[in-house]
């Protein structure tokens, strides 16, 4: 028992997945059909593109950019970098990798400096940036990328509707950086310029073009998939097996339950009817609630069946992330990087993050309610 409360309280996630799907099978009992009905091109795709970002993490692909950082001496000028620095790179390797990336950096640049005083603030900015950034790209985070493979809608077209929500995120992020610093703008940063260290490059462009692989895929919605996947794990098992050892099969598992969970729901006649009642035209919000309980990404993947306004959809899963630390777990993940540098300062992350990240969602939530209308 003492072992199962532990998994529980690491992986909470995981453990809602697996009681969820379990529940829904009592009520729909597996078939073949079932099994059919599961997303394993998207469970195929999230596999490729965690296991190349493994890569450009264990390659240190971004450290060239990283170290930059350092050299930068104004705190509104390396904070406007680390943010946005998260917002754009979130669009390409995902908002969880992003954050991997640059909250360590942030701490260790801002400790060199003596301005950890700032360091809650801006990482919970660079929690906001992830989240808002990774929403413009198919493959920003992992809601949009199920969505993007079910939906049918075109990539160019993906990206003129995340647009205006990318673009205001950004402005907003811009007011509440320089409201940050609203007392001296022109304070300076004591850094010493050593925040990363130099890229490892044996094999950094190995993972680039693999990486290219996988948005190609991605992009052009093959179906064909099993092909790229294929080759993806192949090439990985010959030139660096140990990558596959660190891929986030818990997230994999995670979305395995949700499909099975939503694909037994959907099957079952009585419970989908009701549902599709209460979420269409509501999807905007059903997202944004369902997802504090089950965070973004299984919320997508359960309410998809039974909505009506796809783009109400998707626009409710990448603002649910503001709400709080369960909304998204690229959120969580930044917890994890905070407290294990400054344990037992769980309860200041928590209480930092919300008062930032609801004041961005207060100020967000009606424009994009009426903009996922249009």
């Amino acid at each position: 028992m003492k072992k199962i409360f532990e998994v529980i309280r690491r992986e909470p996630m995981l453990a809602v997945s697996l009681v969820a799907a379990a529940l829904s099978l009592i009520f729909t009992p597996p078939s073949a059909k079932l099994l059919g009905d599961i997303d394993w091109r998207t469970l195929g795709t999230l596999f490729m593109m965690l296991a190349t970002l493994e890569g450009f993490k264990s390659e240190r692909v971004l450290s060239p950019l990283l170290k930059f950082a350092g050299k930068l001496k104004k705190m509104t000028s390396v904070t406007f970098f680390l943010v946005f620095g998260v917002f754009f790179t979130s669009m390409f390797v995902t908002n969880d990798v992003s954050l991997i990336i640059f909250v360590p950096l942030t701490i260790a640049v801002f400790r060199a400096g003596r301005r950890e005083r700032y360091i809650l603030h801006v990482i919970t900015l660079e929690n906001i940036a992830a989240v808002r950034g990774s929403l413009l790209t198919p493959f920003g985070s992992p809601q949009n990328l199920f969505f993007y493979g079910k939906s049918g809608i075109g990539f160019g077209k993906f990206l003129l509707m995340m647009l205006p929500l990318s673009v205001m995120s950004a402005v907003l992020l811009s007011v509440f950086i320089l409201f940050i610093y609203r007392r001296d703008l022109k304070e300076e940063l004591d850094a010493d310029g050593d925040g990363a260290r130099e890229a490892a490059g044996g094999k950094r462009w190995f993972y680039l073009a693999l990486f290219a692989l996988v948005v190609a895929t991605i992009v052009t919605r093959t179906s064909y998939w099993y092909v790229p996947l294929a080759a993806v794990v192949l090439l990985i098992l010959v030139f660096d097996r140990k990558t596959l050892l660190r891929v986030d099969y818990v997230l994999l598992l995670t979305f395995l339950c949700f499909f099975v969970f939503s694909s037994s729901v959907a099957s079952n006649g009585s419970v989908s009817e009701m549902l599709r009642r209460a979420v269409a035209g509501n999807e905007y919000w059903w997202s944004i609630g369902l997802s504090q309980v089950i965070s973004n990404v299984p919320s997508t993947i359960v309410l998809y069946p039974f909505s009506v306004n796809l783009k109400a959809l998707i626009y409710g899963a990448d603002t649910a992330g503001l709400v709080s630390v369960i909304g998204s777990l690229a959120s969580v993940i930044n917890y994890r990087i905070y407290v294990r540098e400054y344990p037992g300062q769980g309860k200041k992350f928590l209480t930092v993050f919300t008062l930032v990240s609801l004041a961005f969602f207060a100020t967000v939530v009606a424009p994009g309610y009426f903009l996922s209308q249009i």
